[in-house]
């Protein structure tokens, strides 16, 4: 995993030549740059955009829009420059509120730009994951929230935005542990605070980093072999962000630590599933990186964990800033000849490359015969045969869901993606429930994983959404069957002897 310097790039990842587009979106948004330069109605064609984007799957770039939608009344009544007559000086700006209007319309216009800039680049976990474009839809919510008190936008929202949560677990812990580690854990945490990392003396660079690595050995020594523990997913975050203080800066980091200090307290008086929030804020910051860059060889242990939260990435092998930068040029390149050449299909909203769209089918293909052998197996199961699912055989369904999910994403199908997702989530709980009824047999929270009929529910919407696919149709709206197997991964419900699995 590489991290581009912020002053080299506007966005972070790389473009995506081969992925969709959704034509109608751009154009509603280039209606509505024009509508804000002739101070005529914005929102007819955000609005327009917002629900195309939608339609599509690419849900970050909605949400986008919709910020913009909800921020155009305060950005048209902005005050307009007039340009004086010639030979005379522009009126300043006297008020304090025309002042601060300018400042909205400015802001506004630039969010909608980078929009505009960032569907050009057809990267899907860009849009999910960018920090320069989170800071842009961040920036309009605050000025919103001037005017609309409780409005509030984090960046977890935008980054897990359709995605179910796995619960993750806190196990009991001997009371004399909790106070050594509490100790030595708010020690470091307070020499940590006391340091600038990279930014610092020598020896207090040396300082910060002894204490972090500290406060990572306190988190080791309260996980446990459960694969969902929190303390392993902040421990991985942690360390990722570690590595990226000289990219975003290193107030990530402290919040993190931070917030698990808290926790530890929190944790010592019983607490045995952490809060949502944090989970959902950890765990999007740890893909961050991943998600723009990719991961290589040596970020396999993040990759497994991010797989367990059902999120993928693309490997990756990491370069210079001069060679991604020919690659980029070279895929702008790839990307206008295909344009030119290759054939396209339109689904609904999305067109896409025609031969993308094929290798899409394909993979999409496969690894659907393999779901639906280990589901039909899991079924049976389920219905007393004889016949019983290995752990090992629910990771190869997990990776097969995966697999079309990583194609999804490429060509554009974020619906297909976030079924396909929540589906290798389903299955890597179904595969870790071995050890979840091993150490819940020792005391650890009680948390199944979901059950043979709610996997086959998904799968089979899956199926049809891909033959709907295939067929040329537009991909209908996943978050009714994302939504029902979020639920039975959170709460269990829907499961016969899933615990029994690897028995």
């Amino acid at each position: 995993m590489s991290h581009p310097s912020s002053s080299d790039v506007r966005f972070e990842a790389l473009p995506n030549p081969r992925g969709g587009t959704v034509p109608f979106a751009h154009g509603a948004l280039a209606l509505a740059l024009a509508a804000l330069e002739e101070q005529r109605d914005v929102a007819r064609p955000l609005r327009q955009a917002a629900r195309t984007l939608h339609d599509a799957g690419w849900l970050a770039a909605a949400r986008f829009a919709d910020t913009l939608l909800l921020a155009s009344p305060l950005a048209l009544a902005a005050p307009v420059p007039v340009a004086p007559p010639p030979g005379l000086p522009a009126r300043p700006l006297h008020a304090p509120d025309e002042a601060q209007g300018a400042e909205i319309r400015a802001l506004f216009t630039e969010a909608l730009e980078d929009l505009v800039a960032a569907l050009e680049r057809r990267n899907l976990r860009e849009l999910a994951c960018s920090p320069a474009l989170f800071a842009r839809q961040h920036a309009l919510v605050a000025a919103l929230a001037e005017h609309m008190p409780g409005v509030a936008l984090a960046y977890e929202d935008i980054a897990l935005l359709g995605r179910p949560l796995a619960p993750a677990s806190l196990h009991p812990q001997p009371a004399q542990r909790f106070g050594q580690v509490r100790a030595r854990f708010e020690l470091a945490l307070l020499h940590a605070l006391k340091s600038q990392v990279g930014d610092g003396s020598r020896a207090a660079n040396a300082l910060a980093l002894a204490a972090f690595d500290e406060m990572d050995a306190c988190m080791a020594e309260l996980s446990s072999a459960d694969p969902y523990d929190f303390w392993r997913l902040a421990a991985a975050c942690g360390r990722a962000l570690r590595r990226g203080v000289a990219s975003w800066g290193d107030e990530g980091v402290r919040r993190l630590y931070a917030r698990c200090n808290l926790l530890i307290g929190e944790h010592a008086r019983g607490l045995r599933f952490a809060p949502q929030t944090l989970v959902r804020s950890t765990l999007a910051l740890l893909w961050r990186d991943y998600a723009l860059f990719g991961a290589a060889a040596e970020d396999t242990a993040d990759v497994d964990l991010l797989h367990d939260y059902g999120l993928t990435v693309e490997w990756h092998i990491a370069g210079t800033q001069a060679s991604e930068a020919l690659w980029e040029a070279g895929s702008v390149q790839a990307g206008a000849l295909a344009a030119r050449v290759a054939p396209t299909r339109e689904l609904g909203a999305l067109v896409v490359n025609g031969n993308a769209y094929e290798d899409f089918l394909q993979t999409a293909d496969a690894a659907m015969i393999a779901l639906g052998t280990h589901s039909r197996t899991l079924t049976l199961r389920g219905a007393g045969a004889s016949a019983s699912a290995e752990p090992a055989d629910a990771l190869v369904a997990a990776e097969a869901a995966y697999r079309i999910g990583a194609a999804a994403w490429a060509l554009g199908l974020g619906h297909v993606g976030q079924l396909a997702d929540a589906l290798g989530l389903a299955w890597r709980r179904t595969a870790h429930a071995a050890t979840l009824a091993a150490l819940e047999a020792r005391g650890a929270p009680s948390v199944q994983p979901p059950g043979a009929e709610a996997i086959e529910h998904a799968s089979e919407a899956l199926r049809a959404m891909l033959h709907k696919v295939a067929a040329g149709i537009a991909q209908p709206d996943a978050a009714p069957a994302v939504r029902a197997l979020g639920a039975a991964i959170i709460s269990g419900a829907a499961q016969n002897a899933v615990h029994n699995i690897g028995r």
